[in-house]
């Protein structure tokens, strides 16, 4: 556990370390809506752990060690949640820059993965920060057509315009066929608007994602980190979880 500062924020934090003395990949890890950084780091991080990458988790705005009052999540006001998700993006990319400054890890592969309101924010960032070698995003997609005031919120927070910017940076997207909070057609309409090279990952289940698909993601992010880049033999492709 440790702390990192962004501005007059304090932003908690858990970092996971791979048993070696060697610099290592590193991966930030964002979670979703009423989550925290535990979850994250138990689930995911683990696997990566396993496989010789480190990873950072973070609690965002509003939630865990930041909680605060229900009135206080701001999404029932645009315009705050969208100061809100901006503040989130900007301590995302703070942390990537410490994440690359620490001795035990290799500043040239860092890579960023987000659950659902995680990945969407994991997206932005990205999008803004090239020292991000590999993106992953589990349960994201595009903005759903029923969100209040969509043409306001996409001038701010457009997925499909910042995947464009990721200019061939690897992507994963891993999403559930049965998932009703990220439909199947919002994870279509990102991966069709991505650049190559890309996979899409479909796993049979809701929102939250099974062992299977846990340990697909953190393979293939340690896969592109270690390579430090994607075969074009698997990119484009789609693919079904058992």
């Amino acid at each position: 556990m440790l702390d990192l500062v962004h501005g007059s924020e304090r932003v908690p934090a858990s970092m996971l370390l791979p048993s070696t003395d060697a610099c290592v990949p590193a991966v930030l890890l964002l979670h979703g809506f009423s989550s925290n950084k535990e979850r994250m780091v138990q689930s995911v991080g683990r696997a990566l752990q396993r496989r010789g990458v480190a990873s950072l988790a973070l609690d965002l705005p509003f939630h865990g060690e930041r909680d605060g009052a229900d009135d206080a999540l701001p999404y029932r006001n645009p315009i705050a949640l969208v100061g809100a998700w901006r503040a989130a993006v900007r301590e995302a990319r703070a942390a990537t820059e410490w994440l690359g400054e620490q001795p035990e890890i290799d500043g040239t592969r860092l890579g960023v993965l987000g659950y659902s309101l995680g990945g969407f924010l994991a997206l932005m960032m990205a999008s803004e920060e090239p020292a991000v070698r590999a993106i992953t995003l589990a349960a994201a997609g595009d903005l759903p057509d029923s969100t209040p005031y969509l043409s306001l919120l996409r001038r701010a927070v457009d997925p499909l315009r910042a995947v464009r910017q990721l200019a061939g940076r690897p992507l994963l997207l891993v999403n559930g066929r049965r998932d009703t909070t990220t439909r199947p057609a919002q994870a279509e309409r990102l991966f069709a608007r991505a650049e190559e090279p890309k996979e899409l990952y479909w796993y049979e289940g809701g929102h939250w994602p099974p062992v299977s698909a846990i340990e697909h993601a953190a393979e293939w992010t340690s896969t592109r980190l270690a390579a430090g880049q994607v075969s074009s033999r698997t990119a484009g492709r789609r693919r079904t979880g058992s």
